[in-house]
């Protein structure tokens, strides 16, 4: 995918009955579903479910199975609650008759009420930054060739504030910014740029947990996955105006690294918050 247009082909499910979807997957270069495919797919299917005059407020998803690649998932909502101010739905993706993904998200009206905010870190501007793209083309050479063949156009574009080796054998502090944007411009609709929120929601978490042990680490002996991820969205927002992700992990332990996002719009107005816990462990040695 090279773009916002392919980017919304794919998370576009079909209705193949009243509250069941089905959705193709990203050919993906490494094999397996991408989480952020799946959370975005399924916001989707729940937004197919719900009056046009509500918007979604808040999504949480347990990443249960690995995807099969190959395989078409079905996504089936459940609509749980039609309230005077709050509308919630529950959706399961299924591949082969088991769920694979477990999401609940829920919508409201839009409505006056008190706000405040934290205050947007102070970082470049995208514009003074290389692309992660960009970066990955100064280090040839020093990326593994196991990873170096997963570089591929994405339909989002990614700007990070510290110039971090991906693959460097040294400690950082668990603290990092990225800049993103969608590749193209999108139609005025609250419901799709969220949806290509949630998919862009899921990149640099993991890795951000990863950062204060990777003196200690070998990539290609590490198994890495998505198990829950929690998203707020508290202003409206564009994809394709320039977002700033502000990611830190305040813990890893028992194999699981936890890591938290703010993302703010470039004016510094706070549009949404991230959490996501994922599995972090060594390989076990083949005896």
């Amino acid at each position: 995918m090279e773009n916002a247009k392919e980017l919304s082909g794919l998370l576009n499910l079909e209705k193949i009955e009243e509250n069941i979807f089905r959705g193709n997957n990203y050919q993906a270069p490494w094999g397996s579903v991408f989480g952020g495919q799946v959370l975005a797919q399924a916001l989707h299917a729940a937004y197919q479910t719900v009056p046009d005059d509500r918007f979604a407020h808040s999504m949480h998803a347990y990443f249960i199975l690995r995807g099969d690649i190959s395989q078409p998932i079905i996504y089936d909502v459940d609509r749980i609650r039609d309230g005077g101010s709050f509308t919630t739905r529950r959706v399961v993706a299924i591949q082969k008759g088991r769920p694979i993904f477990n999401f609940s998200a829920s919508f409201q009206l839009k409505q006056k009420g008190f706000d405040h905010q934290m205050e947007m870190p102070k970082v470049p501007n995208p514009e003074t930054l290389m692309t992660d793209q960009e970066l990955a083309a100064t280090w040839e050479g020093k990326i593994p060739e196991t990873f170096s063949r997963y570089r591929t156009e994405r339909p989002i574009e990614f700007r990070p504030v510290e110039k971090i080796h991906p693959f460097a054998q040294e400690a950082n502090r668990p603290f990092r910014h990225v800049w993103f944007k969608a590749k193209g411009k999108m139609p005025d609709s609250v419901a799709m740029h969220q949806t290509f929120l949630a998919y862009a929601s899921d990149y640099n978490l993991l890795g951000t947990a990863l950062l204060p042990h990777r003196h200690d680490i070998k990539y290609e002996e590490i198994q890495l996955a998505s198990l829950d991820h929690g998203m707020w969205f508290h202003r409206e927002f564009r994809m394709d105006e320039w977002l700033l992700y502000a990611l830190d992990s305040p813990s890893s332990s028992n194999s699981r690294g936890f890591t938290r996002g703010n993302i703010f719009s470039r004016d510094g107005k706070l549009v949404a918050s991230v959490v996501q816990e994922g599995m972090i462990r060594k390989m076990k040695k083949k005896e």
